[in-house]
């Protein structure tokens, strides 16, 4: 049996985007978290990150791409409207 494949980053972006559009639009990352993020941007430029930190930034990138996908999703929702 041949399944498509499940978008979760897609049926994720879509969900927080139906709760409130304006509010996902809205969104920003706290400055601690941004801190943390040039940080660590900073210093993988000038000597590179452990595995940890690696890892860290991974995820920081990966929630910034479903941050991405819901905030287009709930522009596309607004302008539906």
């Amino acid at each position: 049996m041949t399944t498509e494949p499940v978008l979760v980053f897609e049926e994720l972006a879509q969900f927080l985007a139906s709760l409130s559009p304006r509010k996902v639009i809205a969104f920003k990352t706290s400055k601690k978290s941004q801190e943390r993020v040039d940080y660590l941007l900073n210093k993988n430029d000038a000597t590179g990150l452990s595995p940890e930190e690696n890892k860290e930034m991974e995820q920081y990138m990966l929630i910034e791409h479903i941050v991405q996908l819901a905030k287009s999703k709930a522009l596309l929702r607004l302008s539906q409207k």
